[in-house]
């Protein structure tokens, strides 16, 4: 009897501890790892926002030292990963925390993998070539939607390239996800609507993705549920400590849907622009999703009526045609509400840029797991159609 071992699904996750406070455990759990020193990993903006000075507080109070580094921007680089490895190095540190979006939270993974190997982060590109493990790793995060915090991805920028790389291992998923709703209440509008379609996108493309599964499909179909509810109210309303709970929840979601069954397309294409022009991860996702929706639809229309109906969406009596283009009308018009509708030519790219991204975004690991095979003219022709 044999048996198709591509069949075969694991799904990792974190230890995972939801719910309004518990940020305040971080020093529980930092003991438990027995920590004398920790690094404190986030940015400038969170700094400001006061949650650096909390964190770093309770693990005062505990007593344990604690080093802050907040040298991180918005799509994390080569350099600062180093830096930060660097700093772990020299002030003696055991544990790593960062509380922050994506860019802290991959930061902290690179940071971690530097720091028990002692080479540069750009020899980690790739699927499983870490082999000492990282120190452990608790994470905060402050926003809802990059699910950084559950994954086993880290996204890194290599300026030198214009190119963002993946890192992808049971390695990288964190010891301890915080995920607190709380943190998430100094979010302005713009970026609580960049992060929740961010989550969106994840949840769709874990969906219709080739390593999707039964352990993968419930996530993500509750995430789409949910955001497709929840987010409209939450953009107009960030105050809402319902809305953020729920929005928070599905992007944890979404999360553990992606990191297991992958994702596909448009964050292969995404991460190829964001690489480029240095832009938000979520906007980019956002220009694309309609766009590549339409691209794979054929490949996966039961998928995508699934998907539908996730978006409550009554696909009863419809056929393909007309599901492909209430599914399409609905992504368009949660975007233009929650003011997401910028097009890739405003954000300064051209179509002599396309020949360039399409290649960094058929190297994205992700576009292996997308529904249809895609080569360079195809996914030229999706981004010709953001432009």
């Amino acid at each position: 009897m044999s048996h198709d071992i591509s069949a075969l699904r694991k799904f990792v996750s974190p230890e995972i501890v939801f719910g309004a406070g518990s940020r305040r455990s971080v020093a529980n759990f930092a003991h438990n790892f027995g920590a004398r020193h920790v690094l404190l990993v986030s940015d400038p903006g969170v700094a400001d926002a006061g949650w650096v000075g909390e964190i770093e507080s309770l693990l005062t109070e505990a007593g344990i030292q604690s080093t802050v580094f907040t040298g991180v921007s918005a799509n994390p680089k080569v350099e600062e990963v180093m830096t930060g490895a660097e700093l772990y190095r020299s002030s003696e540190c055991d544990v790593i925390v960062a509380i922050g979006g994506g860019s802290p939270m991959d930061c902290a993974k690179g940071i971690g993998i530097v720091a028990t190997h002692g080479r540069s982060i750009l020899e980690f590109e790739g699927v499983d070539t870490i082999t000492n493990p990282p120190p452990p790793l608790i994470l905060i995060p402050t926003t809802a939607g990059t699910s950084a915090d559950v994954s086993q991805f880290a996204i890194i920028s290599d300026p030198n390239r214009r190119f963002k790389f993946s890192i992808i291992s049971k390695a990288v998923v964190p010891d301890v996800s915080l995920i607190d709703p709380e943190v998430t209440e100094t979010m302005d509008a713009y970026l609580t609507a960049c992060t929740g379609v961010d989550a969106l996108v994840h949840a769709i493309e874990a969906f219709v993705s080739t390593g999707s599964g039964p352990l993968t499909d419930t996530h993500a179909l509750e995430a789409i549920r949910l955001i497709n509810r929840n987010l409209e109210p939450l953009v107009s309303n960030t105050a809402d400590p319902y809305l953020r709970e729920q929005i928070m929840l599905a992007s944890m979601q979404a999360g553990l849907a992606f990191s297991n069954a992958i994702l596909g397309a448009v964050h292969a294409m995404s991460h190829s622009l964001g690489g480029f022009l240095d832009l938000p991860h979520g906007l980019c996702n956002a220009l694309l999703l309609e766009h590549v929706v339409a691209y794979n639809f054929p490949s996966a229309e039961d998928r995508f009526r699934r998907v539908a109906e996730a978006m409550d969406i009554d696909t009863r009596g419809m056929n393909t045609r007309e599901i492909k283009k209430r599914l399409m009308n609905r992504i368009i018009e949660l975007k233009r509400h929650v003011g997401l509708e910028a097009r890739l030519a405003q954000l300064g790219v051209t179509t002599s840029d396309i020949p360039y991204l399409s290649g960094y975004a058929l190297q994205d690991p992700c576009i292996l797991t997308n529904p249809r095979k895609s080569s360079l003219k195809d996914v030229q022709v999706v981004y010709e159609e953001a432009l």
